[in-house]
């Protein structure tokens, strides 16, 4: 059955653990959407996370099948819209990271803080520099044909490994919860955060 669904979609069977590889390397490994959501896991808990990890696990999927559906022929058509999202990409990034080193403590996150939505999980993944790389190069080697068929595997493949990412990083920030009770030392976690958000933008703004 998987080599049926695979030759209708363009893509041999020999290909799927590679990209399986691929989406679970990339979507495993430190990037904004991580950071993210380690902060909010420390500062919020898991269950108030729950919508920002949804918010990434299907909006990232959904980006990239219509980037491969149409999106990238856009920056072929108007190259300065490449410029225009960078540009973008960077003044959001650097907002967000002023958020998170000023979040509030732990007592006030709790009364009044908010993590991000599912809507904003999802529209975040539009500006993510990361997100881009990661949905550019897993078009160019998986759907290079830019088929439907190829651009849901691709989906699917970063769908599953993104559960499982969301759900480490999420944990993780969690477990940090335990040691940041005092005030002083969630500020000094979330500002550590905030820099690392920041210096994310260095492949960015190098090319």
């Amino acid at each position: 059955m998987l080599r049926i669904l695979s030759d209708i979609a363009g893509m041999t069977p020999e290909n799927l653990p590679a990209l399986l590889l691929f989406a679970l390397v990339s979507v495993m490994t430190p990037g904004p959407n991580n950071l993210m959501l380690m902060t909010s896991g420390a500062n919020f808990g898991l269950r108030r996370t729950v919508p920002h990890m949804l918010g990434i696990g299907l909006g990232f999927p959904m980006m990239i099948i219509l980037v491969g559906l149409g999106v990238m022929q856009l920056f072929d058509l108007w190259p300065q819209s490449y410029l225009l999202l960078k540009i973008a990409s960077v003044v959001y990034m650097i907002y967000l990271a002023w958020k998170i080193a000023h979040a509030a403590p732990p007592q006030e996150a709790e009364a009044t803080g908010k993590p991000l939505t599912f809507v904003q999980a999802a529209a975040f993944q539009w500006v993510n520099p990361k997100a881009w790389s990661m949905g550019l190069s897993a078009i160019t080697l998986y759907a290079a044909g830019h088929d439907l068929g190829a651009m849901l595997w691709v989906a699917a493949a970063f769908a599953i490994c993104g559960v499982l990412s969301t759900s480490v990083w999420t944990i993780a920030g969690q477990q940090v919860r335990r040691v940041l009770r005092a005030p002083r030392r969630l500020r000094a976690f979330n500002w550590a955060m905030a820099a690392l958000l920041v210096a994310s933008l260095l492949p960015v703004l190098i090319h």
